[in-house]
């Protein structure tokens, strides 16, 4: 057999110096031949798969079916698989076993005997392909005793005492026989396969209730008994870290799980009700890479002038809207731009959401009295280019933001306003003298989140006259135009909708506004003032959502939901 250096230099061009080089990089520091190539850039992960498929003369397979039938997974533990970088793969069309490393023969020999799967055919594949399909199946075996474990939870001892038992590395691998640590792990695992942003588990007088929020719709989940109700919650908390014995007040806590390649950090909160304690778990994926501003939605003209915005020397720049509304998002993708070697960017965060390389990031902790106020005011004295604050939640932190826009730095902060002219409004009201407020506020974008029509059961339709009247729509400008919604399907779990993208509102303060600003600060004047000026070319979230409506990106129904 040739060895994997030979096949590389003869049929994939390397030269015999690249070959030697790595191998003495090898002696030295130890690791596998083709890693060194790919981590040195010499070598594609896709070239390197291609070499040893020639080596070892398997054929290649370079993806997997995304659900395999999860036969074996009572049989064979997850981490024998994943050590091995194995995967039974079983469709009606054919039966195999993808492997990642060819030499292992002891441990395939083993996974054959225990399938009887003897003299099976075996195919090389990806090591990421044959991760996720593993995380897949599993994943779906814990969603399939979904049922068993609800059984197991009505006919559990109510007497029984919860056990305490540390989290495993991943939430996958916890093979645990306590019913309320399997229904914990389901939830969760479920609501990350789901793409969920929030579970909510409920108290009420004879039962729970489990849900999940995905893309902005809660959906029920489970309905455990009622004496589930304090060993379930009592589990949670010892996950967050909380104390389980004060029932009487709310609390906050964090959990940081891994489920398969994903790690995922839970922000935790318990509320005291009427029936029992009330949890609610935001579900934030730190594994999830930053979107671009094109991805979340932003129209091409909004684009240009916000990209130019945002290269602005000094200023505030305010991105308004309710609660997940992707307001986060946003300002995270903004800082990816602006994040450059020769630029000192510096945040405030509660929380920090996602952690981005060459910016410092501070988390707000109110029970040591670090505020996003006390937190600004000690940022100025870093000596920073741009500042990020999670939040303008008071008249303090607002005079900070301002005054730190007029002494030359760039300020992003979030309000909670409805639409772009009400942020003036609102500052003004928390005792902001106008003419700071003017001088210091470059543009402020609102923005909502609406649900994409799912694009495996998008399907057109003609609009009836009288429905797009009554929405505001005329008919006789809207032509024979075809609107498109989503008829339903397994892939959106039959909503006809699938991931979300923002709808946008652009202000810039120009002179006229500005103006208008000192006289008033009625929220109605400035936006009327705001869409008349032409060179500023404003427009309303609603239409921008009627845009992408007629795009085929999402619904009438949903614009008018979130606007």
């Amino acid at each position: 057999m040739k060895s994997l250096g030979q096949i590389l230099i003869e049929s994939f061009g390397l030269e015999e110096k690249t070959i030697a080089d790595a191998l003495a990089f090898q002696g030295k520091k130890g690791g596998i031949l083709g890693d060194i190539l790919i981590q040195q850039k010499k070598l594609s992960e896709e070239d390197l798969l291609r070499a040893r498929s020639m080596q070892c003369g398997l054929e290649l397979k370079h993806s997997l079916p995304p659900a395999p039938d999860p036969f074996f997974t009572d049989k064979v533990p997850i981490g024998f698989l994943k050590k091995f970088k194995m995967m039974p793969v079983a469709t009606p069309e054919e039966s195999y076993i993808a492997i990642g490393e060819p030499f292992e023969f002891q441990a395939l020999d083993d996974l054959q005997r225990v399938l009887h799967w003897e003299g099976i055919q075996t195919f090389l594949a990806p090591h990421d392909e044959i991760f996720i399909a593993i995380n897949n199946v599993y994943d779906l075996g814990h969603s399939d005793a979904a049922d068993q474990v609800m059984q197991d939870m009505d006919e559990e001892d109510p007497e029984s005492i919860l056990s305490e038992i540390e989290e495993t590395a991943d939430l996958l691998d916890d093979t645990s026989d306590a019913p309320v640590i399997k229904l914990v792990n389901l939830v969760l695992s479920q609501a990350v396969r789901d793409h969920a942003s929030d579970i909510h588990i409920e108290s009420y007088k004879d039962r729970i209730k489990i849900r999940k929020r995905v893309d902005g719709i809660l959906y029920d989940m489970y309905s455990p008994p009622k004496h589930v109700q304090s060993r379930l919650i009592s589990r949670i908390k010892i996950m967050a870290k909380m104390d389980i014995a004060e029932k009487r007040l709310p609390q906050d806590g964090r959990i940081e799980i891994k489920i398969g390649e994903k790690n995922i950090d839970l922000r935790v909160s318990t509320l005291p009700t009427a029936y029992g304690e009330r949890v609610v778990m935001r579900l934030l994926n730190k594994s999830t890479v930053l979107l671009s501003l094109e991805t979340l939605g932003m129209a091409k003209h909004d684009l240009e002038r916000f990209r130019r915005l945002i290269k602005a020397p000094y200023g505030i720049i305010l991105v308004t809207g309710p609660t997940g509304s992707g307001k986060t998002t946003t300002l995270y993708s903004t800082l990816s731009i602006l994040n450059k070697p020769n630029v000192n960017i510096i945040t405030v965060e509660d929380p920090i959401e996602y952690q981005i390389n060459g910016i410092s990031q501070m988390q707000v902790n109110s029970k040591i009295g670090l505020t996003f106020s006390s937190g600004l005011r000690t940022i100025v004295r870093q000596d920073p280019d741009i500042i990020l604050v999670g939040e303008i939640r008071d008249m303090e932190t607002a005079e900070i933001a301002i005054q730190s826009a007029l002494t030359g730095h760039l300020v992003f902060s979030t309000l909670h306003t409805n639409d772009a002219a009400s942020a003036i409004t609102r500052l003004i009201d928390m005792g902001l003298e106008p003419f700071l407020v003017s001088s210091s506020v470059n543009a402020i974008l609102a923005q909502r989140l609406v649900r994409q029509i799912c694009p495996h059961c998008k399907d057109s339709y003609k609009p009836d006259t009288e429905y797009l009247a009554r929405v505001g729509v005329s008919p006789i400008k809207f032509g024979d135009r075809l609107l498109y919604h989503g008829r339903g399907c397994p892939e959106c779990m039959g909503t006809g909708y699938k991931g979300r993208l923002g709808i946008f509102e652009l202000m810039i303060l120009n002179d006229p506004l500005k103006s208008l600003i000192l006289r008033t600060s009625d929220s109605g004047e400035i936006r009327r003032q705001a869409l008349a000026s032409l060179a500023m070319g404003m427009r309303t979230l609603r239409q921008d959502g009627l845009r992408k409506v007629l795009a085929g990106l999402t619904t009438l129904e949903e614009v008018f939901r979130v606007t």
